[in-house]
């Protein structure tokens, strides 16, 4: 009997010590802290914001004809992206064609099929050479009205949300300021009828003269029209008075820009130039540029907008994306 009793003091007594043993290993064993590459905090960021490209990304081999247009969803959806925002002038059959509703929207039903079987979203339709809403001359500010009002049948056809067009025209501030009011809230009342966002892009101009954008839309006060802030298009004038091409001689600040665009937001889109060894664009800070979309309450799409001169926009396509996945983990 006291050999059975002793048996079983020994066993617990090891017991005891292959226990404290074993919590002496899980002591001892590293963590995963310093490994993890998420919060939940940064999962939500993340799962706030999704890709869209835009068409301009490609524009060239679009342009050469080394690419087709009529692929661009399949493009953009190898390349990674849920979402597509198109650019109209890309479209040849379109050329001298910009007012005519029925080729339109035979290129809107084509374009849905091929989203469709790409299996993207229909993100946005930038609309140019359709005339220019802040024109001087009332009849071409009426054409150029109607032919946006096609664009917006088209963009409801396609599923798409919104309809990014440009405030081109009138030089004189005060002038250029009532006519894009005027136009805004005509293309505002139809759009809000089928469902569909007019935006207003920083494209040059007093479009990219944030203050004065910002104005147009307060009296506007329409939640169908908004802006989309572009992060790079914040030259105002350029010389010569040239609206492309030419040096920049006047240019508002982009961050400020940026800040009082974001109010009004249906979009952003996501401009890039060149990138450094690190993979940071050389001329615009892009944890900055998000933070500020971040706090400004925006989720949804953020278009990519490769503008560089690689060889192969591709790369650059995916160094801009990679570069917002990072920014986006960054967000305090």
């Amino acid at each position: 009997m006291k050999k059975y009793i002793l048996a079983i003091i020994v066993c617990f007594f090891v017991a005891i010590s292959c226990k404290n043993e074993t919590n002496k290993l899980e002591e001892d064993k590293p963590t995963n802290t310093q490994t993890t590459t998420s919060t939940p905090e940064a999962n939500a960021q993340e799962d706030r914001f999704k890709f869209s490209l835009a068409q301009w990304s490609l524009h060239q081999p679009f342009q050469d004809g080394s690419l087709d247009p009529m692929n661009f969803a399949q493009i953009a959806k190898d390349l990674g992206f849920s979402g597509v925002e198109y650019v109209t002038q890309l479209y040849p059959q379109l050329a001298g064609k910009e007012n005519d509703r029925e080729t339109i929207m035979q290129l809107a039903q084509s374009l849905l099929d091929q989203s469709e079987q790409a299996g993207v979203d229909n993100v946005l339709i930038m609309v140019d050479h359709a005339g220019e809403l802040a024109d001087p001359d009332p009849l071409k500010r009426k054409q150029a009205i109607q032919n946006h009002v096609y664009w917006l049948d088209a963009a409801k056809l396609m599923g798409a949300k919104a309809v990014r067009a440009n405030l081109f025209g009138e030089l004189d501030p005060v002038k250029w300021h009532q006519y894009a009011v005027n136009s805004l809230n005509e293309l505002g009342a139809y759009g809000q009828s089928i469902g569909v966002h007019i935006i207003i892009e920083n494209h040059g101009g007093w479009s990219s003269d944030s203050k004065k954008l910002a104005a147009v839309l307060t009296e506007v006060d329409n939640p169908n029209v908004g802006t989309l802030p572009d992060f790079g298009n914040f030259c105002v004038k350029r010389e010569g008075g040239e609206r492309w091409s030419t040096p920049c001689v006047l240019e508002y600040d982009m961050y400020v820009g940026t800040k009082e665009m974001m109010p009004f937001a249906k979009g952003v889109s996501a401009k890039s130039y060149a990138f450094d060894d690190n993979g940071n664009e050389t001329k615009i800070d892009y944890p900055r540029m998000m933070q500020i979309v971040a706090d400004a309450g925006y989720k949804g799409y953020i278009g990519v907008e490769y503008e560089g001169n690689l060889d192969d926009p591709k790369e650059g396509i995916l160094l801009t994306k990679k570069l917002l996945e990072k920014s986006i983990q960054q967000l305090r």
